[in-house]
């Protein structure tokens, strides 16, 4: 089945799944060469990335974007070197989704392929929210907020909860750094890269706030929530990474406890892999203590966290 790529008026792409049925054609085409399963050396640095993305916990539909971005990056450069015509698409992004879904474990990754691939001469990371843009008086805030478009020229800007700027209504000065970004975007669009990120139906209304917003990112990607395998799968790994396991009592009242939050709470405030990662740690820490007053110290001990060691908040 085709997949027609169209483009809408406001610059994303739309991918359209054509149902129609087609003609039959008689004459048989050649085969087309069957892709080499694995990549030349040449693009080491998608490989290198992509061994990082898959180490992270889902982000499907990042895995295969990045390849996307990678290949339409490296064909475009062939164009060029053919004497071919080659866009030079500005690579500003939103991201969408809730606290803890790794947005911005991805937006470092993505600063990390393009300074390897030649499109950010620096490939670092800015991290930014309201109170870093939004100034006190007029004419501050669009101080502040060139100030930190220069910091990123070369690299990215990532803006969380990037929706506050908008909150605060017309005389607000959050509007001002809403204003002076887009400028930025498009006087600059090919020497930094801006990544919003925030809730879904926040970010949805925040690109109503100004009529070049829209426009502006071709990309936007969302990061859904975890599924308790999924986040049974980010304590695993984290717990291995500090050479840690669970112990089988331990590992079915965390689970237990995962489903339990994940129904009690609003999807807005649960903060999925951020709220792993702090159970983690003070489940630790609430070891340390129990084999420090039970004066065990032995190797299988000294890893294994215990159903009582589990630090859970209970579920209201």
């Amino acid at each position: 089945m085709d997949q027609p790529i169209r483009l809408k008026n406001n610059g994303q792409i739309s991918i359209v799944l054509n149902s129609q049925k087609k003609k039959t054609y008689t004459k048989e085409l050649p085969d087309a060469p069957a892709a080499p399963k694995q990549l030349p050396a040449e693009h080491s640095a998608l490989k290198e990335i992509e061994e990082e993305l898959g180490a992270l916990v889902g982000m499907e539909e990042m895995k295969r974007l990045i390849k996307e971005i990678y290949a339409w990056i490296y064909i475009n450069k062939k164009r060029e070197e053919a004497g071919l015509r080659a866009g030079k698409q500005a690579l500003h992004m939103m991201f969408k989704g809730n606290p803890g879904t790794g947005k911005t474990t991805v937006a470092r990754l993505i600063g990390k392929l393009f300074l390897k691939m030649n499109v950010l001469s620096k490939g670092h990371l800015i991290e930014a929210e309201r109170a870093d843009l939004v100034g006190e008086y007029i004419g501050h805030t669009a101080q502040k907020t060139r100030d930190l478009v220069k910091k990123a020229l070369g690299g990215i800007l990532f803006i969380d909860e990037a929706y506050s700027l908008g909150r605060g209504g017309e005389k607000d000065f959050g509007k001002e750094a809403i204003d002076t970004l887009v400028k930025h975007m498009e006087d600059k669009q090919h020497e930094f890269i801006l990544i919003l990120a925030g809730y879904s139906r926040e970010m949805d209304f925040f690109l109503t706030l100004n009529p070049g917003l829209h426009s502006r990112f071709p990309l936007v990607v969302d990061f859904p929530d975890y599924n308790i395998d999924q986040l049974m799968e980010i304590a695993d790994l984290m717990l291995k990474e500090k050479e840690y396991t669970l112990s089988h009592e331990a590992e079915k009242k965390l689970r237990e406890h995962l489903y339990d939050v994940k129904n009690g709470y609003s999807s807005n405030s649960f903060s999925n892999g951020r709220y792993v990662r702090n159970v983690i740690e003070k489940s630790i820490r609430t070891q340390a203590m129990r084999l420090l007053m039970q004066n065990i110290y032995d190797r299988h001990e000294l890893m294994t966290i215990r159903s009582n060691d589990l630090v859970i908040e209970e579920v209201k």
